[in-house]
């Protein structure tokens, strides 16, 4: 069946490593806590930030960071919010460029985009102004939907906006939050992003790989994956016909 739709990822997909994207420090860093145990508290602990239960940035950082430990002053925790706010805004500006050229290849190729993002409203305040804005033909963010990946709802919201059945779709992310599983789950093709994850997690890269049924190193290879160049026009690609890393 020919592809109609692509749907991303946003962050550790779209975005750049998380080191180039601000010299503000981390969230976890102002808070004294060990980014590990952040990053499991945001993973595991946290869908209420994620489908707007709480949107107050400064209770939302409070409260994952009381989880972690009670004792942490307030003014911390506003330290922390500011830069975490702060962090965020620079991800969605420094978009590798590379990146931005693919999203419009594909749409030149006939191809409709999607994005489904898990993130609270802290972390998406900021995306009027992304160069990113405006190149998907539908924006999911899990905050204002009420839902979240990997729950089958969010995908078949953005692909019912899109007017795109699973089977003519495609879905494209670092694996987080079993995104992967999810689309899969959902019905669509999948194409795992390794390279922002292998530089964070590379322990995690070959589970996330074998739940994909494609993989990419980097966004702009989903050009080749699709048989497409970067002068592509017309045409929709057709991902049965072409070839990639299991």
């Amino acid at each position: 069946m020919a592809l109609r739709a692509v749907v991303f990822d946003l962050f550790h997909t779209l975005t750049g490593p998380e080191a180039e994207w601000s010299d503000v420090p981390w969230t976890s860093d102002v808070l004294g806590i060990d980014r590990r145990v952040w990053n499991e508290l945001l993973a595991t602990r946290s869908r209420w930030r994620l489908t707007g239960e709480e949107t107050d940035p400064y209770a939302i950082v409070r409260t994952l960071a009381h989880l972690a430990d009670s004792t942490i002053s307030e003014e911390r925790i506003r330290d922390a919010t500011r830069c975490r706010i702060e962090r965020f805004r620079e991800s969605l500006k420094r978009i590798p460029p590379e990146n931005i050229e693919t999203l419009r290849v594909l749409r030149a190729s006939g191809l409709s985009l999607g994005l489904i993002s898990n993130a609270d409203v802290m972390e998406v305040a900021a995306w009027p102004a992304s160069p990113l804005a405006g190149l998907f033909d539908v924006e999911v963010f899990s905050c204002i939907a009420g839902c979240a990946k990997p729950e089958r709802t969010i995908y078949d919201r953005c692909l019912r906006a899109l007017g795109a059945l699973p089977a003519e779709s495609l879905f494209v992310g670092d694996g987080g939050s079993n995104e992967l599983i999810g689309a899969r789950e959902a019905g669509m093709s999948t194409v795992f992003v390794s390279g922002v994850m292998a530089s964070l997690w590379p322990e995690r890269v070959s589970e996330r790989r074998a739940s994909a049924d494609y993989h990419v190193e980097r966004v702009p290879e989903l050009l080749a994956l699709l048989g497409l160049t970067p002068h592509a026009a017309d045409g929709a690609a057709d991902i049965g016909s072409s070839a990639a890393d299991a």
